[in-house]
C-alpha cells in the first residue's frame, strides 16, 4: 500500500504542474508518461528480443532507433514503407483508401513471387493473409511488428523462407487520422509507446464497431480488400485493456458454435498449437482472449466471448473467412508486445507453409453449410456452477480507497496461478430463419448500397414485382436512451404476417444461396444484434404519421364494439386490468382505432420481405 500511496501522491503533483511540464522539464525526460501509475511489470528478458537489429543499422525501423520504446508517426512510417518497397521487387505499396482528413490508408502487398493483383494473388497456390494493425491506432504493435517482419523477408534477408509460406496484404494503419492524434496521455492503462494515437477516428466512431453498418473509411477501405482479394486468413492486432496477467500475448477467435465451425476447429487444432509453441520459445506466454466478468472482483470469472459481426472477428467469421482478433497486454512493455507481435506473425506464416490444405477445406466445408435456423445473438451457458480454468494471474490486494469510496485491486506484478470460474457465451439468444431470399424497396437505397458495398451479390428488379412474402410486424419497440457509435440502437419483437406484396422498380433481390448469404441474414434480419434494422436505419417506419380526431373516433369506436363483442370483451379486459389505460381516454379510443381498416398498415411494418423455401 505504501507503493500504491506513494505513485497516486506523484500523479496528483504532475496533473497539478501538467500546464507547465508537458513536454519539457520532469515529464518530457520520463520513460513513460504514465509510469509512475501503472501497476509494476514483472521483468522480461525473452529471446525475441534477439530478432532487433542495431539502432545504426540500415534498415533499422524507427522502433529500433529508440530504446523499442517508439512508434512513428504517420509521415515517417509512409515514408519508411516507399524506401523499403522501392528496394524490393517483392513488395508493391498501394493506397487502398483516405480518411475524412485527406491522410492515405496504405497497403503493403508481399509476394515471394512478385506477383501484386487480385487476380494473380487468387491464382497462387499460396494462402493469401491479411494482416491489420492501427485500427485502435493507440494500439500500434502490430505496425511496428510488420515493419520488422517484411524487412527481414526481403531487403535484410534473414526470415525470406517464411515469404514462401504466404502470400500477405499488410495495412500498417487502418485509423490513420487517430493515428496522427498523437500524444504521452492518450492511454492511460498501457505501457508504451512513449507517444501513441487515439482510439477513434475523427469523428469519434469506433472502428472495431463498424463492420456491418460501413460508416468510416477505414472500414470501408479493408472491406473492399477483402472483396477485392478474397484472402484466406484475416489477422487484426489490438492491445487490451483490464485486468493484469501473466500473458503477454493473448488472441481469439469465435467457437463452433457459431456459423463457422469448422473454420474455428481449425484454427483451434492447426493454428493454435503451432503459434503458441512458437511463443512459448522465444521467451512468451501465450493465452487466449481474456474479459473479465468484473475487473474490479476476479474470482466472478473470465468470460469467453462470442463476437458478432460489428466486430473484425465475429465479421470474419459470418464471411466465411478466418479470422483471429489480437489482444497484446497493455500492462506489458511495448517492446516485450511488439517482439511478441513478431513471433506471432511467424507463427501464423509457418502454419500457412504446413496446413495451407487444410485451411482452405475448412473453408469451402463452411461455405458448403445450408442451415434453416441461425443463431444471431450468444448469452453466457446456464451451467451452474461454470466450469473452471487454469489462470495464469498477477496477485493482487483489494483495497479501499478514500477518494472514491468503492474498491480496487492493487496488483503487486508477481505472478500468481488462479482457479477462475469460465463463463462461457455459447447458449443462442436469438435465432433467425434463413429464408430464400430477401427483397429490399427501392425506398432504401442505402441499404442496398451498403449490401453491396459489403460484397453480397443482389439483382435490381426493372420493373414493379408482386409477391408473396412473410413481413414482419414490430412491437415491444425501444430505442437507445443515448446514442452509440453515431447511432441510436433499436430493438423490438417480431411477428411475421404472409403477404401478397407489390416491391417497385429498382427493389434489390438478395438471395440467401451465395457465398455471402448468412451475411446478408445478419445484416437484414431484425432480430440480429448487428442488423440494419437495430442499428437504427429504419427510425422512419416507427413514427405514426395519421391520427384521428375524438367526434370521429368516439362514433367509430361505439361501432365497432357493438359489431364485434369479443373485440369489445377484450378492451373491457384491458380497462379492468390496466389502470394507467382506463384513465387514458385517448389510449382507450386508439384501441379500437389501430383495429379498424383507417389504421396505417405499414407503422411498424418492417419493410423488407422475405421469401421463405
Amino acid at each position: 500500500m505504501r507503493q500504491a500511496t506513494r505513485s497516486l501522491s506523484l500523479f496528483l503533483l504532475a496533473i497539478s504542474l501538467y500546464p507547465t511540464l508537458t513536454g519539457t522539464g520532469l515529464w518530457a525526460g520520463h520513460p513513460l508518461a504514465n509510469a509512475d501509475i501503472l501497476p509494476p511489470a514483472p521483468p522480461w528478458s525473452g529471446q525475441s528480443r534477439s530478432l532487433a537489429v542495431a539502432p545504426d543499422h540500415e534498415w533499422a525501423t524507427h522502433f529500433e532507433k529508440n530504446d523499442l520504446m517508439e512508434s512513428p508517426d504517420h509521415a515517417a512510417t509512409l515514408s519508411w514503407f516507399r524506401r523499403l518497397c522501392d528496394a524490393s521487387p517483392k513488395l508493391h505499396l498501394k493506397t487502398i483508401g483516405t480518411s475524412h482528413e485527406g491522410r492515405a490508408i496504405v497497403m503493403v502487398v508481399a509476394s515471394d513471387e512478385g506477383v501484386f493483383s487480385p487476380e494473380m494473388l487468387k491464382k497462387s497456390t499460396k494462402p493469401l493473409v491479411l494482416i491489420q494493425a492501427g485500427i485502435h491506432s493507440g494500439e500500434i504493435d502490430g505496425k511496428d511488428a510488420s515493419m520488422m517482419l517484411l524487412r527481414d523477408m526481403t531487403v535484410r534477408g534473414n526470415r525470406a523462407e517464411l515469404l514462401k509460406s504466404a502470400n500477405l496484404l499488410i495495412i500498417p494503419i487502418l485509423n490513420v487520422d487517430g493515428h496522427e492524434r498523437r500524444s504521452a496521455y492518450n492511454r492511460i492503462n498501457q505501457r508504451g509507446p512513449r507517444v501513441m494515437g487515439w482510439r477513434t477516428n475523427t469523428r469519434n466512431l469506433n472502428l472495431n464497431r463498424d463492420y456491418s453498418k460501413l460508416e468510416t473509411p477505414g472500414i470501408l477501405s479493408v472491406v473492399d480488400v477483402i472483396n477485392r482479394y478474397d484472402p484466406d486468413l484475416y489477422i487484426d492486432i489490438h492491445v487490451t485493456d483490464g485486468i493484469d496477467y501473466q500473458y503477454d500475448i493473448t488472441y481469439g477467435f469465435n467457437q463452433p458454435h457459431g456459423p463457422s465451425p469448422n473454420i474455428s476447429t481449425w484454427m483451434r487444432e492447426k493454428l493454435q498449437p503451432r503459434v503458441d509453441g512458437g511463443l512459448r520459445n522465444m521467451g512468451h506466454v501465450p493465452g487466449p482472449l481474456i474479459f473479465a466478468v468484473d475487473p474490479r472482483n476476479l474470482e466472478a470469472g473470465i468470460v469467453d466471448w462470442t463476437a458478432t459481426p460489428r466486430f473484425s472477428n465475429g465479421y470474419g467469421e459470418w464471411r466465411r473467412l478466418p479470422t483471429i482478433l489480437v489482444e497484446n497486454h497493455s500492462l506489458k512493455p511495448y517492446d516485450q508486445r511488439v517482439l511478441g507481435t513478431y513471433v506471432f506473425l511467424e507463427g501464423i506464416l509457418d502454419t500457412c507453409r504446413e496446413e495451407s490444405a487444410s485451411l482452405r477445406k475448412a473453408i469451402a466445408q463452411d461455405m458448403k453449410l445450408k442451415p434453416n435456423v441461425v443463431p444471431v445473438a450468444w448469452g453466457p451457458a446456464q451451467a451452474s456452477p461454470p466450469p473452471t480454468i487454469e489462470f495464469l494471474g498477477i496477485a493482487y490486494e483489494k483495497e479501499t480507497s478514500s477518494l472514491s469510496g468503492g474498491t480496487w485491486l492493487e496488483w503487486t506484478g508477481k505472478p500468481a496461478t488462479m482457479q477462475l470460474p469460465l463463463v462461457r457465451f455459447n447458449r443462442p439468444t436469438a435465432e433467425a430463419q434463413v429464408p430464400r431470399g430477401y427483397w429490399v424497396p427501392a425506398t432504401w437505397p442505402e441499404i442496398i448500397a451498403k449490401l453491396e458495398r459489403h460484397g453480397i451479390e443482389l439483382k435490381r428488379s426493372e420493373k414493379p414485382i408482386t409477391v408473396k412474402v412473410d413481413m414482419l410486424r414490430l412491437s415491444n419497440v425501444s430505442l437507445a436512451e443515448a446514442p452509440f457509435e453515431g447511432r441510436v440502437r433499436v430493438s423490438a419483437t417480431v411477428t411475421a404476417e404472409s403477404q401478397e406484396r407489390t416491391f417497385p422498380m429498382g427493389s434489390a433481390w438478395v438471395p440467401t444461396d451465395q457465398p455471402l448469404g448468412l451475411l446478408a441474414v445478419a445484416l437484414l434480419d431484425p432480430q440480429a444484434p448487428d442488423s440494419f434494422f437495430q442499428w437504427g436505419y429504419f427510425l422512419e417506419i416507427l413514427q405514426r404519421t395519421e391520427y384521428f380526431e375524438t367526434y370521429v373516433g368516439e362514433p367509430l369506436a361505439a361501432q365497432m364494439a357493438e359489431r364485434d363483442p369479443q373485440f369489445k370483451a377484450a378492451f373491457d379486459k384491458k380497462v379492468a386490468e390496466d389502470p394507467e389505460f382506463a384513465k387514458n381516454p385517448r389510449e382507450r379510443l386508439d384501441f379500437f382505432f389501430r383495429k379498424s381498416p383507417y389504421m396505417d398498415a405499414t407503422w411498424r411494418l418492417y419493410p423488407v420481405g422475405r421469401v421463405m423455401p
